[in-house]
């Protein structure tokens, strides 16, 4: 599946990143038949999908689909790597599970639709029915999952050290600090 079935393009112009629900998988919502469009699928929160999942075109707006409809968590056995740092980043776990344990979920899903899928991240593990197995994850990814973090959390937990850094820069180099954090001198050439 790529990111094209995931989200279509004619969805991209948007750049908010919440209201994607009902843009996920577009081409195929309105098929009767299609999994999502059951009764016992629609709230899932866990996806478990085939191999090659996010291939395609960098997407954030997939991610976004998939947290927008409920889901937390894709269990695959193979993802494309852009896509999976793109979840990482926004918040989805990407679960890379084994092609044997994909069709193991995919044959007691459908026998037994409504099935309760548990994922533990700190375990690395899933469980539904008699069935349970192991995922990976990068463990980095992992532990910024677990603790909450994206790009600018892990920035800002090093704010006195960026802030020191500032302050000890000459006054006539560029500056990365807003100006109301700046000195209130004045900012002499260097060339004088």
């Amino acid at each position: 599946v790529d990111t094209d079935q995931i989200i279509p393009a004619v969805y991209l112009k948007r750049v908010t990143r919440t209201g994607f629900e009902d843009a996920l998988f577009a081409a195929w919502r309105n098929d009767p038949d299609f999994v999502l469009n059951q009764e016992a699928y629609k709230n899932g929160s866990v996806l478990v999908a085939g191999p090659d999942f996010g291939t395609g075109s960098s997407r954030e707006h997939a991610v976004w689909a998939l947290k927008d409809y409920g889901f937390r968590v894709v269990l695959a056995p193979k993802f494309a790597d852009i896509f999976r740092g793109n979840s990482g980043k926004q918040g989805l776990v990407t679960g890379i599970i084994s092609q044997e344990d994909c069709e193991s979920l995919w044959k007691l899903l459908e026998a037994e639709p409504g099935t309760e899928v548990t994922v533990s991240l700190e375990d690395k593990t899933w469980r539904a029915g008699a069935l349970s197995g192991t995922f990976q994850i990068d463990d980095y990814v992992r532990w910024t999952l677990m603790e909450g973090l994206d790009d600018i959390a892990l920035t800002l937990r090093h704010e006195k050290e960026i802030e020191a850094y500032e302050a000890a820069r000459p006054a006539f180099k560029p500056r990365t600090l807003p100006a109301k954090f700046l000195p209130k001198q004045e900012v002499v050439s260097a060339r004088d």
